[in-house]
């Protein structure tokens, strides 16, 4: 496959502004190769006079956004049209080895919208299209997931907007909610920014902070985050169209405010109990949750072999006790699993899952092991041994 990979048939293109959009469906052929079948549906007359609008987006949150972009584009009062969808290539899936689209790209084929699957965005083959086919007057980003050049950033009348999951210019990045949970943050939030070369640093259009519950995980929160984002991005088209916000108008960010929200690495997934709070990795349990997860490792009785536990759910409780590696039960059957921390802090394990099982209640870890007394364990690193 060619580092362009076409989603679609660029011959229909040619017919603006009363071109077809097209659907796609991946199959096999009887060779077993991978091939596109194209299917077309014509476009509405009605949306000759409206604003070209090219999505670009990937994971599920994304989805939802375009889906709820759609829907207002259809509405009588809207003055867009979604031309196209940018989403990153289909992929070949672990479990089952198909190759699918990404989320993105199956809510494009269920809407039958136009869509590109470029490698590298900065592709010339791509970018002549976007240029002469798609014609935006405003790209809009969602978690699209690749650095735009300068000459993408050009093709857009009224440029490119962002939807990012934190309250910039706090956390500028490619893991925002992440690493605002592990930091604790309340409220947290969302902008929609214009795009400039300069990752997260664009002039922000539109912005909302958000108070969530202190044992929220990015798994509930990155999905309203983007909800909310999308309500404010389309709120602030008739600004944008009307050229009331640009670049110029929009507020400029402080740049001496700026956080980064480094990509995560799992080496940061371990709970280092004997070194941190209770709250300190709870919180990064709230971040981590989506991926990469968090562990411990525990020791069961006097057994050489040590258990290496992810743990799914957590609360931390008020008060403190002397530092023990000893883990115990709490006192009624709805508690947990209690860790004390190097502080004397509690935090009280919920849900487990050790590794190749699925998850369950903590309280039924201890119970599997009946008389046994569980610790938990610092794993000897080369500075231990050195």
């Amino acid at each position: 496959m060619s580092t362009y990979v076409r989603c679609l048939s660029r011959n229909l293109l040619a017919q603006s502004p009363r071109r077809q959009l097209m659907r796609y469906v991946l199959h096999r052929s009887s060779s077993r190769s991978l091939q596109w079948r194209l299917y077309s549906s014509s476009s509405d007359a009605n949306t000759i006079n409206k604003r070209r609008v090219v999505f670009l987006g990937t994971p599920e949150v994304a989805a939802t956004s375009l889906q709820t972009i759609h829907e207002a584009s259809l509405q009588a009062n809207s003055n867009f049209q979604i031309v196209g969808v940018v989403t990153q290539p289909p992929k070949r899936r672990k479990r089952n080895g198909k190759v699918e689209a990404s989320p993105v790209g199956k809510i494009a084929q269920e809407l039958g919208i136009y869509m590109s699957c470029p490698e590298k965005v900065n592709d010339a083959q791509f970018l002549n299209e976007l240029e002469q086919d798609l014609r935006p007057d405003l790209c809009v980003t969602a978690a699209y997931g690749q650095y735009l050049p300068k000459r993408f950033l050009a093709a857009p009348t009224f440029g490119t907007i962002n939807i990012h999951p934190s309250l910039l210019p706090k956390w500028r990045g490619a893991s925002p909610v992440q690493r605002s949970l592990q930091a604790g943050d309340n409220p947290v939030g969302v902008t929609v920014l214009f795009t400039v070369s300069k990752m997260d640093a664009g002039p922000i259009v539109a912005q909302q902070a958000e108070h969530v519950d202190p044992d929220a995980t990015s798994v509930t929160v990155l999905p309203h985050l983007f909800q909310i984002g999308t309500q404010l991005l389309l709120n602030s088209l008739p600004d944008i169209f009307s050229g009331k916000l640009t670049m110029e108008t929009a507020r400029q960010q402080d740049e001496s405010a700026v956080v980064n929200a480094a990509m995560i690495d799992s080496s940061e997934a371990e709970l280092k109990v004997w070194e941190e709070s209770a709250l300190t990795c709870h919180n990064r349990l709230r971040g981590f949750s989506m991926w990469p997860g968090v562990y411990m490792f525990m020791q069961i009785g006097e057994r050489e072999e040590i258990v290496k536990l992810q743990i799914v759910k957590t609360r931390v409780l008020r008060e403190k006790t002397e530092p023990t590696n000893i883990v115990r039960l709490g006192p009624t059957k709805s508690d947990g699993l209690y860790v004390v921390c190097g502080d004397g802090s509690i935090l009280e394990l919920l849900e487990v899952r050790p590794v190749t099982r699925r998850a369950f209640p903590a309280r039924d870890f201890q119970n599997g092991y009946p008389n046994e007394v569980i610790r938990w364990v610092k794993p000897i690193s080369n500075e231990d041994t050195s």
